[in-house]
């Protein structure tokens, strides 16, 4: 078979979960790329400046931020994991039935940035949940789980592009500067009107009336299965005090061969994580006192794993907000038109890349796909540096980098958690989860820092800038995940010389061994 049987008959065993988790991302993709080919349109619904609606693209991703740091404090048991999860999916749905009555440009930020620490919360909960259940075996369903961002992310837009308007607030006259040019380029991400910008209020009056509240409003409905789906798996798992328990649920024999090898290996590690105090979110992690006495090696993983993070996922989020800026200037000069259909191009490749990646995951070791995937970025971005007037391989080399980019960070969360959590150690069992939430806040970091680094670049410097600050940020994080591989040789030699000398300890020497015989023979003797 394609798939073992094992793995086949462990997805049986947490069908429901898996699927609800899944479903959740779909919910934080679906938030995460609404903002872009909206926010002209949310301008003039709040009658504010370009440079005023930015900071709710940037309270998003900051809350996001926040989300994923101390989203791991629900982690402890099942029940406060599912209940984060129906709440920051309610709220989506919630922000989105709301936004159309933002009419000031503080509240739609703040609204975004209760959508975004909502969004940080489920990218946390749901990547610890999936490694917790699968383990060794999470590789393939990380995969899974990580293609629903970009499929809610594909979603989003088309819903909004039939209720958006083409004119925006109407015809304004004036000299725009070249940084509002450059904001409105990197957030609108599609086809814009020939028309200036100013830095003045942009008024309702006189332009065409923007119907963009019914995408948001639709977008809301599709949400509203997802919290749905999470409050009926906390039902089925009678983790509901007012409902009424159920009848449980009879195993087949498989799933009860497999109940009766993990039970006391689940039980006794859940206990032991418990009795730690680790929750799996940062802060926590740093207090754990099972980190007393590790080797440097443990901690460099957990660098290193984020560091590679924060320059691929900086990456990402630059080259989907700044590819429009590139594409029509000089000396690629492409039609707005044009252009606009880059984004969609590269979150599509994502999207397909994470498709795709789900079989690659369960044939190839993780580590082996990450360094395909690094190698490849790096040549992609190359390429469109040496191709630099083609517009063809512009489009060419837009699918190939979303292709490369996009299962990079579910390949480094099955990684390392391989690394650090499933090496038979009481100890480092005890630490599940808290490299989850290290590199989920990583990724999150760099997504903000790069956007803001690679759009000051080319506002001094020019668009040409954009692919050379590619190129430097994946030739850094290929150097780091070196150095991740060589830390984690050495932390292997540690595990494997911590394990002989155990072994060690336990067998009995063999002047034990014959003291021992002396007394059995003196005592028949005596006998």
């Amino acid at each position: 078979m394609f798939v073992e049987e094992r793995i086949v008959t462990l997805f049986k065993r947490n069908a429901h979960h898996t699927l609800t988790y899944w479903s959740v991302f779909f919910s934080f993709g679906l938030c995460i790329a609404f903002l872009g080919p909206t926010i002209l349109d949310l301008q003039c619904q709040t009658n504010s400046t370009l440079s005023q609606i930015t900071w709710v693209f940037f309270s998003q991703q900051f809350c996001l931020l926040i989300g994923s740091s101390i989203g791991g404090v629900f982690k402890r048991t099942l029940f406060s994991a599912l209940s984060a999860l129906f709440v920051s999916a309610l709220i989506i749905s919630v922000i989105f039935a709301i936004i159309p009555v933002c009419n000031n440009v503080l509240l739609l930020a703040i609204a975004m940035a209760v959508s975004g620490f909502a969004m940080g919360i489920i990218d946390t909960i749901a990547n610890i949940q999936l490694v917790t259940i699968y383990q060794r075996d999470s590789a393939v369903f990380l995969q899974a789980l990580h293609f629903f961002i970009g499929f809610g992310a594909l979603v989003s837009p088309l819903i909004a592009d039939p209720f958006l308007s083409e004119t925006g607030c109407g015809n304004h006259t004036g000299n725009g500067t070249e940084i509002m040019h450059h904001f409105r380029n990197m957030l609108r991400n599609s086809p814009i009107a020939e028309h200036n910008i100013t830095q003045s209020h942009l008024p309702h009056e006189g332009g065409e009336e923007s119907n963009v509240h019914y995408a948001f409003w639709i977008m809301a409905l599709i949400n509203l299965p997802v919290p749905i789906a999470v409050l009926f798996l906390m039902y089925r798992e009678q983790l509901i005090p007012c409902c009424p328990n159920g009848t449980p649920r009879l195993l087949d024999k498989d799933e009860l061969a497999m109940e009766t090898q993990q039970g006391a290996e689940g039980s006794d590690a859940e206990q032991k994580e418990h009795e730690a105090g680790g929750h799996g979110d940062i802060f926590s992690c740093c207090q754990n006192d099972n980190l007393r006495g590790l080797p440097v090696s443990f901690f460099m993983i957990h660098v290193l794993g984020g560091m590679v993070l924060f320059m691929t996922d900086g990456i990402v989020g630059a080259y989907a907000g700044f590819v429009y800026t590139y594409a029509v200037a000089p000396p690629m000069s492409l039609p707005h038109k044009t252009a606009g259909y880059l984004a969609s191009i590269f979150w599509a490749a994502i999207t397909a890349g994470r498709l795709l990646s789900i079989p690659l995951s369960y044939r190839f070791q993780p580590v082996r796909l990450l360094m395909f995937n690094l190698a490849g970025a790096i040549v992609t971005v190359l390429m469109l540096l040496i191709f630099y007037t083609s517009n063809i391989f512009l489009f060419v080399g837009t699918c190939l980098c979303g292709l490369f980019l996009s299962s990079i960070f579910p390949c480094m969360l099955a990684y390392t958690e391989d690394i650090l959590n499933y090496q038979g150690i009481v100890k480092y069992l005890e630490y599940n989860g808290c490299a989850t939430s290290v590199l989920v806040t990583s990724a999150g970091m760099g997504e903000m820092v790069m956007q803001v680094l690679v759009g000051s670049i080319i506002q001094t410097e020019g668009s040409y800038s954009f692919l050379l600050c590619g190129l430097i940020i994946a030739c850094i994080g290929f150097i780091l995940f070196i150095g991740l591989l060589l830390f984690h040789r050495l932390h292997r030699n540690y595990l494997s010389g911590t394990t002989k000398k155990s072994a060690m300890v336990e067998e009995p020497g063999p002047e034990q061994n014959g003291s021992a015989i002396t007394e059995q023979k003196e005592a028949k003797e005596s006998s």
